[in-house]
């Protein structure tokens, strides 16, 4: 059976993170450069395999102090460990529009299983004749089962930063001729 490939449509996709600050809000993030590419036996992706990685020198939080932090040794360490990877294992198809996609996600050289809740929004042609794709992603991770421990305890007794990573995405993908 021949097999289709995806590209990822870089203009058309977005890759965010948030994170709880305080323990009162939110702060949220994106990754502006990453890359995804698929392999489908047909174009339901009910079959996919899935590969993605993430530039994490890239990360924007709409502060660079912060965002230099994250970059250092406290957090991602991206002199060491300059990309997020993720590979499927598995995708589960729960109905036409929603998957569950199951990977291993490694994060500063430490790998774990993670899911992901996957809507497919359908595919399209655009206007110069390109097939492509839409998903949504969302999912949560534990920092800490990647080795991003930094934390800090505040005069309230609480922690400056949650343990839970919300994730979230909007990929776009171009079928390859």
């Amino acid at each position: 059976m021949s097999s289709t490939k995806w590209a990822l449509d870089p203009t058309h996709s977005e890759l965010g993170f948030k994170i709880k600050h305080l323990m009162i809000s939110n702060v949220s993030g994106a990754f502006t450069k990453f890359d995804v590419q698929t392999e489908t036996a047909s174009d339901d992706f009910s079959e996919a395999k899935v590969v993605a990685t993430v530039d994490v020198e890239s990360i924007n939080t709409s502060n660079s102090q912060r965002d230099d932090h994250l970059r250092n040794a406290d957090f991602f360490e991206v002199t060491t460990h300059p990309n997020i990877k993720f590979e499927s294992t598995k995708v589960e198809k729960l109905d036409d529009e929603n998957f569950s996609l199951y990977g291993n996600l490694t994060i500063k050289d430490t790998t774990r299983p993670v899911k992901l809740a996957v809507e497919f929004n359908g595919i399209a042609k655009d206007p110069w004749g390109n097939i492509k794709a839409g998903f949504t992603l969302n999912g949560k991770i534990n920092r800490k089962d990647f080795g991003i421990t930094y934390n800090a305890v505040m005069e309230t007794g609480g922690v400056m930063l949650g343990e839970e990573v919300k994730v979230t995405g909007d990929i776009q993908l171009v079928k390859q001729a």
